[in-house]
């Protein structure tokens, strides 16, 4: 007051209590006092980790030497993201350590972001799917580093789940926003489909996607044996995908009914990943011994095995759960009437997932999507809920301390590669050798598991 004024202190004091009242209005009145203030300087952190990015794909390129459309140019990152120019405020994992985006962070950003502000969570989600973004082949940029490496999909449950916390928080629905992220979403499942499914058999590859030092092998490398890997974790966010899609369809068939069909073609797509990834014997990634879901090695020679890590890699099927309301379905009869049919013709893709015909309806007559069936569920928790292998006191662990003191050990080549529960530090120099991804406590994947165990429960 004595540099600036009586009037100043006024409005900064007025500032202050409006900005009390905001982030009490959007506290739930269940939260404890000590928890708001978290909840608070969360969301506070949030909004400061906003920063200018700037890349000119086509200057940067030339700058290389590496640009396609010109004369000479040579091999080199991001080569085929020439089109991209990027000029935006975006929502970074942090200032400090990051200057540029993630795409599958960013996803994950918009949930928080959308209780205060809804309106940029949505531009952030749409700002991956515009096209001086998305490839013209339909994939997401990951990162600077490697626009061309490969995030789990998860554009489109954000899409949905914050179209649900706006119609909570304003009671409307902001139908062009749904339909133009629904359409370039269809672009990226396409591309999935197209270039992540290796020989069309409803199993997908993809990568490290995000879980690093997680597996035996670096999964964005050529493998030691050849061959290639079926991931568990790449399908089962497929699944999840098909599930979200079916559901953002079902609410635009509510306006227009031309997007019926749609709902068809997600859900009979889910079917054939649950059939293709449940597949009794080795060939699928079940284990029916351990109990748990696993990456398939798929050896030159077309021989299988089962690479017997316990991680997060068999807790994401339990993600792709999904259900769907009595008011869904009236919502579209004809649908329903389509898909009963459709599966009285191909009645052993029902076998492979949660029972979720007529006669199997949950409470208030709730259907279910979910890869996993009850039987599979009990199981996978018995491991999951034990502290000896996946729950700590912080949340759901990547890796399980049952490779504590039982290393995962495969043998390629001559050589030895191992799998051991290291929550710090790692033995290896994968990924730089840190052990992030191992830790007791990976927020968005835990916040995704929480999610699916509310649906099997509602």
């Amino acid at each position: 007051a004595l540099l600036f004024g009586k009037d100043f202190e006024d409005t900064f004091a007025a500032r202050l209590r409006e900005a009390d009242e905001f982030y009490q209005s959007v506290t739930p009145p269940s939260v404890s006092p000590d928890a708001a203030n978290v909840m608070r300087q969360a969301i506070a952190g949030m909004l400061w980790s906003k920063q200018y990015y700037y890349w000119d794909g086509g200057v940067w390129l030339e700058e290389h030497r590496a640009h396609p459309l010109h004369r000479g140019s040579r091999g080199f990152r991001n080569r085929d993201w020439f089109h991209m120019i990027n000029s935006d405020i975006i929502s970074m994992p942090d200032k400090w350590e990051y200057p540029w985006n993630a795409a599958w962070d960013l996803a994950f950003h918009t949930l928080p972001i959308g209780i205060v502000d809804p309106d940029f969570a949505k531009e952030q989600l749409q700002l991956m799917l515009r096209s001086l973004y998305l490839h013209p082949s339909g994939q997401i940029p990951a990162y600077e580093w490697n626009f061309s490496d490969v995030n789990p999909p998860v554009h489109a449950w954000a899409t949905l789940f914050l179209h649900r916390t706006e119609q909570a928080l304003r009671g409307e629905v902001d139908l062009d926003f749904l339909k133009s992220a629904f359409n370039k979403l269809m672009l990226n499942f396409t591309w999935w489909v197209n270039r992540k499914d290796r020989f069309g058999k409803n199993l997908f590859e993809g990568g490290f996607l995000g879980l690093d030092n997680i597996g035996v092998f670096d999964r964005s490398a050529p493998l030691p044996t050849g061959g290639y890997l079926e991931q568990a974790d790449g399908t089962s966010w497929m699944a999840l995908f098909t599930q979200n899609m079916c559901e953002i369809a079902i609410e635009l068939a509510g306006y227009d009914s031309a997007y019926e069909d749609i709902v068809i073609k997600f859900t009979e797509h889910f079917a054939y990943i649950a059939a293709a990834m449940n597949k009794p014997g080795h060939e699928g990634m079940w284990d029916e011994e351990d109990g748990f879901y696993y990456d398939l090695l798929r050896l030159p020679e077309g021989s299988a095995t089962r690479l017997k890590v316990r991680s997060m890699v068999g807790l994401l099927p339990l993600c792709a759960t999904t259900v769907f309301e009595k008011w869904q379905r009236e919502r579209i009869p004809r649908v329903i009437a389509a898909l009963h049919a459709r599966m009285l013709h191909m009645p052993e893709l029902l076998e492979a997932v949660h029972p979720t015909d007529q006669g199997h309806f949950g409470v208030a007559e709730r259907g279910i999507l979910a890869l996993v069936n009850p039987e599979r569920l009990r199981r996978i928790l018995s491991k999951m809920l034990d502290e000896n292998e996946f729950l700590s006191s912080y949340g759901i662990r990547s890796i399980s301390k049952f490779h504590g003191q039982h290393p995962y050990i495969f043998h390629a080549g001559g050589q030895e590669y191992r799998v051991d529960y290291l929550p710090a530090e790692s033995n290896t120099g994968m990924f730089g050798g840190n052990s992030n991804w191992r830790g007791p406590g990976w927020m968005p994947v835990n916040a995704l598991i929480i999610r699916a165990l509310l649906q099997y429960y509602l």
